[in-house]
């Protein structure tokens, strides 16, 4: 309890590692699901939808109700944690086919809608002042939160499935503990009384003209990073199977090499929060975009250069393209209201994530056919963000 209360900061950044572990622990067991239930990718793509359709619900009404805002964020955490370590730990262990595993699915996506953004909302009631590089932090163990469950499978050798996805369960239960002991900051207030944030206030904002450039910029970021993630280890495969890596130990290579593609983007996380208080979000935002934008464009080259290169690309790419995330959240919080912070960062989630939905479902559904020139289908998300950043660079 003395840790959490000395170091409030690093404790809600290490819940949101464990509490995010929940969101992509089926990929990392994607060759046991295909094998035991006969999925297709496309299918399989699916369940990583589900979770994003459900994230976009929950943000959606924590947004359009106020409720992000009117309630503790530490108590919608913790309580988020449990249901969704519940529902996790369900379709693992529930004799479930395939629509109702895309219903468990989509219900953890919910939960994570009380998880991810009310954990920005928790760092900056804990944060006096540098908001970009306290909230890269954060961003940076959602990062480490996405790329455990491949961590989990590449250390656990014969590890089954269930094993994989239940231990995502178990730290999301720890997370939940560790903040519902630590509870609110003291830097943001509540709205409540006279001042509640009010249903629909949330998509007001949109009129706030620095709030709608980086929300625009973000849905622009938001189309190519999920979709990226969910294809690592398809672009990890192809570069491992290409190698002379023996057949009996690829799926072990490919566990590791898509966690190392995929963790070390938390480095461009804090390195882009870093690099905030000196250059301004929205510069460190366009930067990133750029960076990860030529990487849509020049990988479908690079992919038959070798296991070597494929990886040095695939890091640098990573790190990219996570790097501007926290960005555009801190450009969030500084064009609203202390009071609607809650509200606002739900509904730009929310409508970010449904882009995700179409990016993942046609990246997915294209993979077979295109191979690793699916990368050149994320190239208009960074591009069109760029675009819809300028009027903010302009201003700096």
């Amino acid at each position: 309890m003395n840790f959490l209360k000395r170091h409030p900061v690093a404790a809600i950044v290490i819940a949101q590692l464990f509490g995010t572990s929940l969101w992509f622990s089926p990929n990392s067991a994607a060759d046991d699901l295909v094998r035991v239930w006969s999925l297709s990718p496309s299918q399989l793509g699916h369940l990583t939808s589900a979770v994003q359709v459900g994230f976009i619900l929950g943000t959606l009404l924590l947004a359009v109700s106020g409720l992000a805002d009117r309630f503790s964020a530490s108590r919608i955490f913790a309580v988020s944690c449990v249901l969704g370590a519940s529902f996790n730990a369900a379709f693992a262990l529930a004799p479930v086919e395939l629509h109702q595993a895309l219903l468990l699915r989509l219900i953890v996506g919910l939960c994570l809608a009380g998880i991810y953004p009310l954990g920005m909302k928790m760092v900056i009631s804990w944060s006096r002042g540098s908001t970009g590089a306290s909230l890269g932090l954060l961003v940076a163990m959602l990062t480490l939160g996405t790329s455990l469950p491949h961590a989990v499978r590449a250390a656990g050798g014969d590890l089954s499935w269930q094993g994989v996805i239940l231990t995502s369960s178990v730290l999301a239960l720890v997370a939940a503990s560790d903040v519902f002991m630590l509870g609110d900051g003291p830097y943001l207030k509540r709205a409540d009384g006279q001042g509640a944030s009010r249903w629909g206030e949330a998509l007001g904002m949109f009129r706030n003209r620095e709030f709608r450039a980086g929300a625009f910029g973000y849905f622009g970021h938001m189309w190519e990073l999920y979709a990226f993630w969910t294809v690592v280890p398809f672009l990890v495969g192809h570069a491992v199977r290409h190698s002379d890596i023996a057949a009996a130990v690829q799926p072990r290579w490919i566990s590791s090499l898509s966690f190392v593609v995929i963790a070390t983007g938390a480095i461009g996380c804090i390195l882009g929060g870093s690099m905030s208080k000196r250059f301004g979000s929205p510069r460190v935002a366009a930067a990133a975009l750029a960076a990860s934008g030529t990487m849509c464009l020049v990988y479908p080259w690079v992919s038959s250069a070798g296991l070597g290169l494929c990886m040095a690309a695939l890091v640098f790419w990573g790190m990219a393209v996570i790097a501007d995330s926290a960005q555009f959240s801190a450009i969030a919080a500084k064009a609203c209201p202390p009071t609607a912070v809650g509200s606002a960062l739900a509904i730009q989630n929310s409508l970010g994530f449904f882009v995700t939905v179409l990016s993942i479902t046609w990246v997915t559904s294209s993979v077979d056919q295109l191979g690793t020139s699916i990368a050149w289908l994320l190239f208009p998300g960074p591009l069109l963000g760029v675009l819809f950043l300028r009027p903010l660079l302009s201003r700096q």
